[in-house]
């Protein structure tokens, strides 16, 4: 029988990983408000329905809980809140104590240090980083970032996890935007600042990346689908420049996909 998984979190990286995660056993979904609960239960709802027959979840396998204690209940525990330094270094700080001394301990961090988050769980030796990729349960690749002091133990059950959710795994180092992010977002900025000064819309700038560049997305496209808010913490990670278009559609409330409107508007 699969270890259960507790998730804290009800985005869209967490809300992913629990119907990826439905595959393989039970999952607990644990949010601060019920309203945050009932958004992520949706969520996975409608990402269940648009699987293809061949490849389905269950969501009947996912408790919602509020009381953060549920975790105790969870073999393998993973953080999966906003990219956001302090609000994640605390909520694993919290977690640590509940959970039992063989559990393991992980964030879905996309660029912050997993060293310091490691170290805020007091338990290094058993924490990993465990970047997926949206939308999770159809995207193959898994950056594992490990602290130094992680055990060999630690190590086996990140990647018996993965493999279990039917990923392909690349062990990366722990530097600020790690593999991906590190190489992708400078060159989704890029796109912005192309826009602003060649006036073209979006369509086309993401259309010549497609057609031309064999990109599945284009990168205003996917600024959208990551969302900007979260793009803009990435961006400050990594430390690279975040354009001031970006930022301004943040500040107005204009995040992407998820608010209906950013580069593009949405139903």
């Amino acid at each position: 029988m699969a270890d259960t998984i507790g998730i804290a979190g009800t985005g869209q990286i967490a809300t992913g990983l629990a119907v990826a995660a439905t595959r393989r056993g039970d999952v607990i979904v644990w949010a601060r408000s019920e309203d945050s609960l009932e958004r992520g239960r949706s969520r996975i709802e409608v990402v269940c329905k648009r699987l293809p027959e061949d490849d389905p979840a269950d969501p009947s396998r996912v408790r919602y809980e509020s009381d953060l204690e549920v975790m105790t209940q969870a073999e393998i525990v993973v953080e999966a809140i906003r990219e956001d330094p302090t609000d994640k270094c605390e909520l694993v700080q919290k977690m640590a104590p509940l959970v039992g001394p063989d559990t393991l301990l992980a964030s879905t961090t996309s660029s912050l240090s997993v060293q310091q988050l490691a170290d805020a769980s007091g338990t290094p030796e058993r924490f990993v980083g465990l970047h997926v990729f949206n939308p999770v349960p159809k995207m193959k690749l898994v950056e594992l970032i490990f602290p130094p002091e992680a055990t060999q133990s630690t190590r086996d059950r990140a990647r018996k996890l993965c493999d279990e959710l039917g990923k392909t795994v690349v062990e990366v180092p722990d530097t600020p935007g790690f593999v991906v992010n590190r190489l992708i977002f400078p060159a989704m900025f890029g796109a912005v600042q192309f826009q602003q000064e060649s006036g073209l819309e979006a369509a086309a700038i993401d259309t010549c990346m497609q057609l031309g560049a064999g990109h599945p997305m284009g990168p205003l496209a996917l600024l959208d689908y990551i969302g900007l808010d979260t793009a803009v913490a990435i961006g400050d990670a990594i430390g690279i420049a975040v354009p001031d278009d970006v930022r301004e559609k943040v500040t107005a409330g204009h995040l992407g996909k998820k608010s209906g409107r950013g580069y593009y508007e949405y139903d």
